[in-house]
């Protein structure tokens, strides 16, 4: 037996108990992995692959300050009563006490404006707790600083004195605590909305509810997958939320065309098991290349050499290899098993007369674009150009403590932190000085103080650690603000650009620059290195792939350049949105409406995981509208029918995808912190482009000026294999298409 989507599907079809029972196995092991491994197999802490500058510093702070510390501030303020209060002191007391008394293995010192041993802010209302915590590793410091917490909140603050705790460790904990509710608000909208969308577009609940469950099956499956791969090397915190977003996205869209061309070939005539067969024949194949497509655009996420991108670019291609199996096995059986049961539970009728009517709604729309071709072509173009403009505003970056929302404990302490004393306390730029520490370099390292005390940017203030055998010099000085504001970003570059050069140019020494803020520069210049080299991979492996599909260099080509347009218009819209100065108010208005967040920059990753992310993703739409056209072309050889029947046949299936998918990232895009708003607007937004814009403009405006050249291969590379993704035609059009045709 020839194994194909079409033989795959009918297989699982006629043995559908089998393959349920081995689903369910597989299920039941994904979440007995994902349970026992996941959870050890993530992490928070990001780390690059390829030593810049920031890594060789850190190592060399290890080797003189042995294990990684991190130091967390207690920050207690008052506006009523000062440090000489006997309520203020006794306070602070019992809070040094108490944080002290959990001990070495939490935390290994604890500082204190009583004990000499921390700072008091110039109005004297505020002070500073340095904690020490144990451990070496960021997971294990997280933990320590959740029991920090939980001390201090077993004493009573004295009535106007208040208390609040920040840090890298305790930054960390309450990101993910509003990550994991921002996860569960997107799949809360997301779920919701799909299954609203797919009983409108089926107009049965049990027909719904069937890519829904595959989803989640998929989600599951990835997961424990995710899991697996965590024994190998260590995953984002991160990819559990990159593995639900895409998982729903894709997992509901691929059975939903699926499901849709199996009751479509029901209606034909066609028996139970011919009709399955049939759909994997046709939208089984296109969702195989589809998510074939996703994989390759995702796998530019890999080539990047740190680990956030690569970690996020796992979890997105297990999920989209768990939907497509899904789909392709799993989805045919359920269909079996079920039949004609999945339209139990009707809400509305589907009349040949109104399906009818849905297809000439479509063909006016085709027929009015093809019609005028250019004008459409120029127009619609045109307007994702336009909004592709604010683009080349964008500043990208990190935004930090201070974008959180503002009940967050760790932005009241910071801001307290920073007006009172430093921002950058917690994180200080480590300036590390590699060799024999002689008289020049001391005279380089006292000058550099008194350069730095006359940079805004710095909070003043300097310490200096040496190491045992004087071969190596570590001098921190903290940041004034947020340590991934663009002034910080611009401070430390300019350090090791000008100031550094300059200050060590007579000492023989080799001099780098480390710490957090140091990491976010070399991450920035990472990106912005690697993202040319991504862009031409995933385009050249995609236009390689729909070449070999479509036997065309022509409808790749188009397909690339109209995604890029969509893409750069979501780009566009992402600045507007959000980026503070770029815009005008009305945008800004309609942003405050949503609950967006204006910041001054674009996150820095957030670009060319949309390209990878959102290429594949619109390819969808491309592959299973360009396959029903060259199905129908290859039947009738009218390459102007050809589309209107593409368009009308699947408007509103891709349609409905389109709501499910914008649904999902809106869920996204309305948690509370930034990124994700940015990220799930992002890919919302292009979706839609692509979806009505993209799908019913441009790609018929195109092919009616191209007309058969649309289908234009190369003499020599005829010798390409024969893949047939629309798979075999069927040269029988049904009375209904007969009468859409003559309508």
């Amino acid at each position: 037996m020839q194994l194909n989507t079409e033989t795959l599907a009918r297989s699982s079809a006629q043995r559908p108990w089998t393959t349920v029972i081995l689903w369910l196995v597989v299920l039941v092991t994904a979440i007995g992995l994902t349970s026992a491994l996941l959870g050890d197999a993530l992490t928070t802490a990001a780390d690059f692959t390829d030593n810049p500058e920031s890594v060789q510093a850190q190592v060399l702070i290890d080797e003189v300050r042995g294990v990684e510390t991190a130091t967390e501030m207690i920050v207690v303020t008052s506006d009523v009563v000062g440090i000489d209060s006997p309520d203020y002191q006794g306070y602070v007391a019992a809070l040094q006490a108490e944080v002290g008394a959990l001990g070495p293995d939490v935390v290994t010192h604890v500082g204190s404006p009583l004990t000499n041993d921390g700072p008091v802010s110039a109005s004297g209302r505020s002070v500073l707790l340095p904690v020490v915590l144990a451990g070496d590793g960021s997971d294990t410091q997280s933990a320590n600083a959740a029991s920090v917490h939980e001390a201090m909140d077993g004493v009573s603050a004295p009535e106007g004195i208040g208390a609040a705790i920040t840090g890298p460790a305790t930054l960390e904990n309450e990101v993910n605590e509003i990550a994991e509710q921002d996860l569960a608000t997107g799949e809360t909208i997301g779920i919701a909305v799909a299954l609203l969308v797919l009983v409108f577009v089926f107009g049965a609940v049990v027909t719904g509810l069937i890519p829904i469950v595959l989803g989640l099956a998929s989600i599951a499956v990835a997961l424990g997958a995710a899991a697996l791969v965590g024994l190998v090397f260590d995953l984002s915190f991160f990819v559990t939320n990159m593995i639900t977003m895409i998982g729903l996205a894709v997992g509901i869209d691929y059975s939903l065309f699926i499901v849709s061309r199996f009751r479509e070939e029901r209606e034909a005539g066609r028996d139970k098991i011919d009709a399955i067969a049939r759909a994997g024949g046709t939208a089984s194949r296109a969702v195989f290349f589809s998510g074939l497509t996703v994989v390759l655009a995702l796998l530019g996420m890999l080539l990047l050499p740190n680990t956030i991108f690569r970690s996020l670019g796992i979890g997105a291609i297990l999920v989209v290899v768990a939907a497509v199996s899904a789909s392709l096995t799993l989805l045919p059986a359920v269909l079996s098993l079920m039949g004609d049961r999945i339209n139990w539970l009707r809400i509305r009728g589907r009349s040949p007369k109104a399906a009818a009517r849905r297809g000439r709604f479509w063909d006016r729309i085709t027929t009015s674009v093809m019609r005028r071709p250019v004008t459409s072509l120029v127009l619609s173009a045109g307007l994702l150009i336009v909004l592709s403009l604010s683009y080349f505003s964008i500043d990208t970056g990190f935004n930090g403590v201070s974008t959180l929302p503002d009940e967050i404990e760790s932005k009241q302490a910071f801001l307290v932190l920073e007006d009172e004393f430093s921002g950058g306390l917690t994180s200080p730029v480590e300036i590390v000085i590699q060799g024999q520490q002689t008289d020049a370099i001391e005279e380089a390292i006292s000058a550099l103080e008194e350069r730095l005390s006359l940079e805004p940017a710095f909070g003043g203030g300097m310490e200096v650690t040496t190491s045992e055998d004087d071969t190596i010099a570590i001098v921190s000085s903290p940041l004034a603000g947020d340590i991934n504001s663009a002034a910080s970003i611009d401070a430390v570059r300019t350090l090791r650009n000008e100031i550094l050069p300059e200050v060590f140019a007579d000492a023989n020494a080799t001099v780098l620059v480390g710490g957090e803020t140091a990491g976010s520069v070399d991450f920035l210049d990472q990106t912005s290195r690697w993202t040319p080299i991504v862009f031409l991979f995933v385009l050249g492996l995609s236009f390689i792939l729909l070449t070999v599909a479509f036997r065309s260099v022509v409808i790749p080509t188009k397909a690339i350049a109209m995604n890029l347009l969509s893409v750069g218009a979501a780009y566009g819209l992402v600045v507007l949105f959000f980026q503070a100065g770029v815009g005008p108010g009305w945008v800004k208005d309609i942003a405050g409406f949503f609950g967006f967040t204006q910041v001054e920059v674009i996150e820095a990753w957030l670009p060319l995981f949309l390209f990878s992310v959102l290429f594949g993703l619109s390819m969808d739409y491309h592959v299973f509208l360009l396959s029903r056209i060259r199905e129908r072309f290859d039947t009738t050889g009218d390459n102007t029918e050809s589309v209107a029947y593409g368009l009308r046949t699947t408007a509103a299936l891709i349609t409905g995808a389109a709501a499910i998918m914008v649904a999902v990232f809106g869920g996204f895009a309305a948690g509370r912190l930034v990124s994700f708003q940015q990220m799930g607007f992002g890919l919302a937004a292009a979706v839609l482009l692509d979806a009505t814009i993209v799908r019913s403009v441009l790609v018929p405006a195109s092919m009616k000026l191209l007309g058969d050249r649309n289908w234009y291969l190369p003499s020599w590379l005829e010798w390409l294999p024969k893949i047939n993704i629309e798979g075999a035609p069927d040269p029988v059009p049904s009375e209904d298409d007969k009468q859409l045709v003559a309508a």
